[in-house]
């Protein structure tokens, strides 16, 4: 395979790198690119380092994937680029996920949809991506009507500065110094924010609404009912979700835990609750704490965790191709 990575520098982008290496994927040739104050910087990848370089159609030009980790503007501005070159674009951000024949794919779920792209292939939202691995199971017991999540997500989701702005704020108020918030409305230090996305007319957020937009599309249930709170916590890695689930047949906890236990890419935890740092660094999503929910007969609580800059984004985009690979 012939592959390059747009975006390569950022956090997804560096996790891409490092989930091909690490899953020992066929790679002939290897292209990453970034921003032109990047340009000929080195990047290591499988004992060897790579150069990054800027987009090109040329350099794009007999890579049969490219990877995007950009923003939803330069991806729109790629697109094309990359159509012309006839590689298959599998798409980290949001700029497609809803467009007419563009697939939004978790491989564990619907992988049998990016074998019907038109050279675009869409990654979800992380939350949605982690929820819905927990849930999925329970849908193929009995299809989901209504999902109630609180998202409790970490600062890497905004890239590497949300990382810093964390790592900064603990510094200097350990040091009795004050501190600015630059990455997030508010500091992000000791603290949480139920203030992520662009706010909408409903009183509802960009990310918020993501859960249901995207569910719909995933699952394959176009009347799915979605209510989100979105919150921003002071982890440094890996989102977690409270979920209530809403079926149209009733699903006991123990049909729900058997079939969470065997669903590919889901750990089901019973003896301690799952924390999101336990779960850093891997592609699993883990769910626990599985409970009957008690204002509705067909309804069932969950709490889940998952790495969003692995599953929730490098790695599911890398799992896309594998899927490709092994289905032509």
């Amino acid at each position: 395979m012939k592959i390059g990575i747009l975006g390569a520098t950022g956090a997804v982008g560096r996790q891409m790198l490092e989930c091909i290496e690490e899953r020992q994927l066929p790679v002939e040739e290897l292209r990453i690119f970034a921003s032109e104050r990047s340009k000929g910087k080195k990047l290591p990848f499988a004992g060897q380092e790579l150069t990054l370089e800027v987009v090109s159609q040329e350099r794009l030009n007999g890579l049969d994937y490219v990877l995007g980790a950009v923003s939803n503007s330069l991806s729109k501005e790629y697109r094309p680029l990359i159509e012309k070159s006839g590689a298959v674009y599998i798409d980290n951000s949001s700029a497609f996920r809803q467009e007419d024949g563009v697939p939004l794919v978790v491989p564990e779920i619907n992988g049998q949809d990016a074998l019907d792209h038109h050279g675009v292939i869409a990654n979800p939202n992380c939350s949605t991506a982690i929820t819905l691995m927990a849930l999925a199971p329970i849908a193929k017991l009995s299809p989901i009507k209504a999902i109630n999540a609180c998202t409790y997500q970490a600062v890497s989701g905004a890239g590497m500065g949300g990382i810093s702005e964390l790592k900064d704020e603990v510094t200097a108020l350990t040091k009795g110094e004050s501190v600015e918030a630059k990455v997030f409305p508010a500091q992000i230090a000791f603290n949480v924010i139920a203030d992520i996305g662009s706010p909408l007319e409903n009183g509802y957020t960009t990310e918020e609404m993501k859960m249901q937009n995207e569910g719909r599309k995933i699952l394959h249930l176009p009347d799915l009912l979605v209510t989100c709170t979105c919150v921003r916590v002071p982890v440094y890695r890996s989102h977690s979700i409270a979920v209530t689930v809403v079926t149209e047949e009733p699903v006991s906890v123990e049909a729900a835990e058997n079939a969470i236990a065997s669903f590919d890419g889901d750990l089901l935890v019973t003896d301690h609750t799952p924390t999101p740092l336990e779960n850093s660094d891997k592609d699993i999503v883990q769910v626990g704490r599985l409970r009957r929910d008690l204002t509705n007969p067909n309804g069932l609580t969950l709490w889940c965790t998952g790495d969003q800059i692995r599953k929730g984004a490098a790695t599911n985009a890398v799992q896309i191709m594998e899927y490709l690979e092994n289905n032509k």
